[in-house]
């Protein structure tokens, strides 16, 4: 499970797809609908946060925003869109840093013309639930 940090305007088809659905998958642990993934790394940042469902569905609802932009039809039925909120997450910038090299190498070998458009970039926009502050990699991350 991959929970991008980044903006999901970066990833390529495959990796909006596989976000689209991890998340989805995070949004039912988050619920206590499934046993699997409980203690997955990646939901950490959310279930520490005041409100972890309501910051998945915010966090789903720019990834149902990127799809719908690109002409994708995912199902906003699964998600519970709040209100609009001001509901953001802390998220390191060495955390940023590794996640834009990892979806760089990730690009590099399946979709060349997406790594084309983001291989000069030394930052990267970040998922709109988070906002950046100074830091390593998140203690939570798994370096593959």
């Amino acid at each position: 499970m991959r929970l991008w940090s980044i903006h999901p305007k970066y990833l390529d088809a495959k990796g909006l797809v596989a976000l689209w659905r991890e998340g989805l998958l995070a949004k039912k642990v988050l619920e206590g609908k499934t046993k699997g993934y409980t203690r997955h790394p990646q939901l950490l940042r959310f279930k520490q946060c005041q409100s972890p469902l309501e910051a998945i569905n915010l966090y789903l609802k720019v990834v149902l925003q990127e799809a719908t932009t690109r002409g994708y039809n995912f199902d906003k039925s699964k998600l519970q869109i709040p209100a609009e909120k001001d509901l953001t997450l802390p998220v390191t910038t060495g955390q940023l840093q590794y996640e834009l090299q990892h979806l760089k190498a990730k690009l590099q070998k399946r979709d060349p013309p997406g790594w084309e458009k983001i291989r000069p970039l030394s930052r990267a926009d970040t998922h709109p639930v988070f906002y950046p502050v100074e830091g390593d990699v998140e203690e939570w991350e798994v370096i593959v």
